[in-house]
């Protein structure tokens, strides 16, 4: 997108509604001009000032090349600076997950497009934290940013040791996380493409991914733990369903198959939290299949239905899947 393109998306609504009538009056004058410059200015500096003063880590904010990129998206992320919503959208989220890379990885997505604006959080982990945000056609979007700071990946190198789609692992935290995202895009991409029921991926770079949003305008669709299902049946055949085109075609194991991670949307299940899925060459895909067909049919037996391990296993491993075909979405890459 061209540079005065860009520029012009940057300003809130508020700016291109007094852009409009302003062009109907006429252009003001340049002396007003520069009042609102100055006053924009000294707001900009007094906000930095003020983050750097309670927290070096923004110390890096006055350096003029980052005063720069942070002016262009600052009005874009205000939902998460603290006009949220929620009660818990305050300093404590801005700190926790806003850091330097962060807010260049974001940067970068508002410059093509993929996000317009940062809005408030609706969901939160030890993980990552997700926002609802816009794209630059005003289409709700998920966007999820994996945390930089603290050490929790470490505990999920088992999830990505053994998968030959990510050799070379290095240990070192920030990699971690580069790789984690990697792997939950690069899950959801492939899983869509068998037209399996996840968010589709949208774009990504370093620890930001964002997706299809599924929720409304307050907050995002709840967990299928938290919804009284009328009809079960249907919707374990469903789940039942995923898991064997998941294995069979798309070679993938969810790892983490459980209700917590499925959510409850437009009336039907859908899969989120892919990252620690594996592929069929995974030394450990067998065993995490056995545990996503458990928590399946727990869920199951305790939702009235009788169907037993044994039972369920047999249909991931043997269902006919002859007539489910892989999709080719035009904006995906290869």
């Amino acid at each position: 997108m061209a540079k005065d393109n860009w520029d012009e998306l940057n300003e809130g609504n508020h700016n291109r509604h007094n852009h409009r009538r302003n062009k109907k009056k006429g252009k003001r004058s340049s002396r007003s001009q520069d009042l609102d410059d100055e006053y924009a200015s000294s707001e900009e500096d007094k906000f930095l000032s003020n983050l750097a003063s309670k927290n070096n880590t923004y110390g890096w904010m006055k350096e003029a090349r980052y005063k720069r990129m942070f002016s262009d998206i600052e009005n874009k992320i205000q939902g998460a600076m603290g006009t949220g919503s929620f009660d818990w959208v305050d300093r404590r989220v801005f700190d926790q997950v806003f850091d330097r890379l962060t807010l260049m990885s974001l940067y970068k997505l508002m410059k093509t497009g993929v996000i317009d604006t940062l809005d408030y959080p609706i969901a939160r982990g030890k993980e990552a934290h997700v926002f609802h945000g816009t794209n630059i056609d005003g289409k709700s979007v998920a966007v999820k940013i994996f945390h930089t700071s603290n050490a929790v990946f470490k505990n999920l190198v088992q999830y990505i040791e053994g998968d030959p789609r990510f050799g070379g692992l290095r240990r070192r935290h920030r990699d971690l996380v580069d790789i984690w995202v990697r792997k939950e895009h690069r899950n959801l991409s492939r899983l869509s493409r068998w037209g399996l029921n996840v968010p589709k991926p949208l774009g990504i770079h370093k620890n930001v991914l964002v997706m299809d949003y599924l929720g409304h305008e307050t907050g995002s669709s709840p967990k299928l733990r938290e919804v009284n299902v009328e009809e079960p049946e249907p919707v374990f055949e469903d789940l039942l369903k995923f898991l064997a085109v998941a294995w069979q075609k798309s070679n993938l194991v969810h790892g983490d198959f459980s209700p917590f991670n499925i959510l409850w949307h437009q009336d039907r299940a859908v899969v989120i939290d892919v990252g620690q899925a594996v592929v069929q060459g995974h030394p450990k895909a067998e065993e995490f299949l056995v545990r996503d067909v458990t928590r399946l049919v727990e869920w199951a037996n305790k939702n009235g239905i009788d169907v037993t391990l044994a039972e369920a296993m047999f249909e991931v491993l043997n269902m006919n899947l002859d007539h489910v075909k892989q999709i080719k979405f035009d904006d995906e890459e290869e």
